[in-house]
């Protein structure tokens, strides 16, 4: 805080300082110790000093994009044309007996789910009617909210495009300053990641401009939760951007005269074998599922970073590298493992570079 040194205190304290600056000009002299009339006196405007003092520190944090809180923010990247993204409903698989009709609501859980459009026989999208990440989370049997004569069963399935929740501050803060390192304009790179980003249900994407000749572009995208997107998502985003039909004449996003491909991230399969001592009180299947998770969880830290391309230069673009002493230390800070040796990659024992668009997913586990 720039005012922090500003206290009660040292404002009353250059008050009575001045007054006695005033009375030693003037050959007298006053009382200025606690309690007397003049530091009474004083005291009342000293708390008020310091009370606008500690806002003027709030006016400073809110001023600067950096220290603004999330109010103050939004109205700064509101100058330079960002909003904020709003969170979006989950659209899920819905599978069925028979045909629903459109517009049905069913339960599960604590949610509720409308049917909105069908794929197949028996097979319709579902919206989820809250916004958020929660919508993509269960799935199993679902209850008709009203009777639908002749139904004998219904369930949820896969997630088709993802629910967001509302965009995090600290995310909508470095797109800012992001926006002021390059500049979107007239379909470029940076102008293609923008528009692609702020599609419901897209993690990521990477873009390149000119992949198969004058004016075509391929992007290709991660869905939000970070995996392989359905071909719904991918279906979704290509008729937004340039749809199939009406390739290169401007009728979706990208300008006249860019035919767009639109492809999902692959995934790499990677079996991981390994050499595991154990604490006294500890085998394989106790710590098995931590193993797991604790996988897991470093190959979605490499799905966020997929798509941090080097926009100044498109042919720089960067893999994901799987590091086996990443997985060794986080395994090693598991409880139960003592010693870890001898970890491969796909039967190698050395780090795995992933193709250009390409992000792990865990194989096999074992300990050999």
């Amino acid at each position: 805080m720039l005012y922090a040194h500003v206290t009660y205190e040292s404002i009353l304290t250059r008050m009575t300082d001045r007054v006695n600056e005033w009375a030693r000009q003037r050959g007298i002299t006053i009382d200025t110790r606690e309690g007397s009339l003049i530091r009474t006196a004083l005291s009342p405007a000293a708390v008020e000093l310091q009370l606008m003092y500690i806002e003027l520190d709030e006016v400073l944090n809110e001023s600067f994009a950096d220290t603004a809180s999330r109010e103050f923010l939004i109205r700064r990247c509101a100058e330079r044309g960002i909003t904020v993204e709003e969170a979006t409903r989950a659209i899920r698989q819905g599978e069925f007996s028979m045909d629903v009709p459109l517009g049905s609501r069913f339960s599960l859980g604590q949610l509720n789910y409308v049917v909105v459009e069908k794929i197949s026989a028996g097979v319709f999208r579902v919206e989820c009617e809250t916004p958020g990440i929660a919508g993509n989370q269960e799935s199993g049997a679902l209850i008709p909210v009203d009777y639908i004569d002749g139904l004998e069963w219904a369930r949820l399935t896969d997630v088709l495009v993802p629910g967001e929740d509302e965009e995090a501050i600290e995310h909508l803060r470095q797109r800012y300053f992001d926006s002021l390192k390059s500049q979107a304009f007239g379909g470029n790179i940076t102008d293609y990641r923008e528009k692609v980003n702020k599609l419901p249900g897209v993690g990521g994407c990477k873009v390149y401009p000119v992949w198969n000749g004058g004016g075509t572009v391929k992007v290709v995208i991660i869905n939000s939760l970070f995996q392989r997107p359905s071909p719904t998502l991918v279906d979704d985003v290509q008729t937004a951007l340039d749809p199939v039909q009406n390739q290169g004449i401007g009728i979706g996003i990208a300008p006249i005269g860019h035919i767009v491909t639109v492809e999902p991230v692959e995934e790499t399969q990677i079996d991981i074998e390994t050499h595991l001592t154990y604490q006294a009180g500890w085998d394989w299947a106790a710590v098995k599922p931590y193993i797991e998770d604790t996988i897991e969880q470093y190959f979605l830290e490499l799905a966020k970073e997929w798509d941090k391309v080097e926009e100044l230069d498109p042919a720089l673009d960067p893999t994901l590298i799987v590091r086996i002493s990443q997985i060794d230390t986080r395994l090693l800070n598991l409880t139960g493992i003592l010693d870890i040796t001898g970890t491969t990659l796909n039967g190698a024992a050395q780090n795995l570079t992933l193709a250009p668009n390409s992000i792990p997913v865990r194989g096999s586990v074992a300990d050999v």
